[in-house]
């Protein structure tokens, strides 16, 4: 199956740097898109998800394991490296990033995340979020206690409950996605789903070509105000002749 892949990061109106890394990869045998959001002082941030995303990517991409145990494997060294390098840069320390990431091999899709980043699918039936936020405020909704209408203003929406880098391990969750020729998987940092809602993010991507759909994702997110980095990848499954069918 052929899978057509493009990416874009910006760093807002707002921020003074970004701290969003995001990479695509395509071969005829997998396809493989990352997306981090980092965080802490100085530049911090920027050096924890660059070096998320370089070692997950390379886990992932030269592993001769069975994918699922490569996704494992590639969130522990991402962690590591990490994690390690905070400590042995006091200016570092206590950094960590966020992370979603998709492989896709044959038909099926293997999807991580870990913090608030978050891995939509974009398909005939509409727009559906796969990943479940790693929040204070995803607890809050899960228990009742807001609603999800509620948690798109919460005043503590971006206290996020897991990260990666800032302990010695950490546990993401993974899902199996059956691919459907045609659909179209969405990373994103929440830079912008905060701005954008997931109708608002579906209509975008639908509104043309695809190859134009991260860029359309960006300037509407830019028009919102942008208060954070936008970092958002795009994958499209096309059918057995590589024909995209969800345009």
């Amino acid at each position: 199956m052929q899978i057509r892949a493009w990416n874009i990061s910006d760093v807002g109106c707002v921020r003074r740097q970004n701290e969003d890394a995001c990479c695509v990869r395509t071969t005829p045998e997998l396809a493989l898109g990352i997306v981090c959001d980092g965080m802490g002082g100085a530049n911090a941030g920027e050096v924890a998800s660059r070096l998320a995303v370089e070692a997950f990517a390379r886990v992932v991409e030269d592993g001769a394991e069975p994918p699922e145990e490569r996704m494992r494997l590639g969130l522990e060294q991402a962690n590591r490296e990490v994690y390690c390098y905070g400590w042995e840069h006091p200016e570092c320390r206590g950094m960590g990033t966020t992370l979603a990431a998709a492989l896709v091999l044959g038909e099926t899709a293997y999807l991580l995340n870990v913090g608030d980043s978050r891995i939509y699918c974009l398909g005939a039936q509409g727009i559906r979020q796969i990943s479940r936020d790693h929040s204070l405020v995803e607890e809050l909704v899960q228990a009742g206690q807001i609603t999800r209408e509620q948690a798109r203003t919460h005043p503590r929406k971006n206290i996020i409950t897991r990260a990666l880098g800032t302990e010695r391990h950490v546990v993401g969750d993974l899902f199996l996605h059956r691919v459907v020729p045609g659909e179209v998987l969405l990373l994103c940092s929440d830079g912008l789903c905060n701005e954008l809602t997931d109708s608002e993010m579906l209509g975008l991507v639908q509104k043309g070509p695809l190859e134009g759909g991260c860029q359309r994702l960006l300037e509407a997110a830019l028009l919102r105000g942008a208060h954070d980095n936008v970092t958002a990848v795009l994958m499209q499954l096309g059918d057995a002749d590589g024909n995209p069918a969800f345009e």
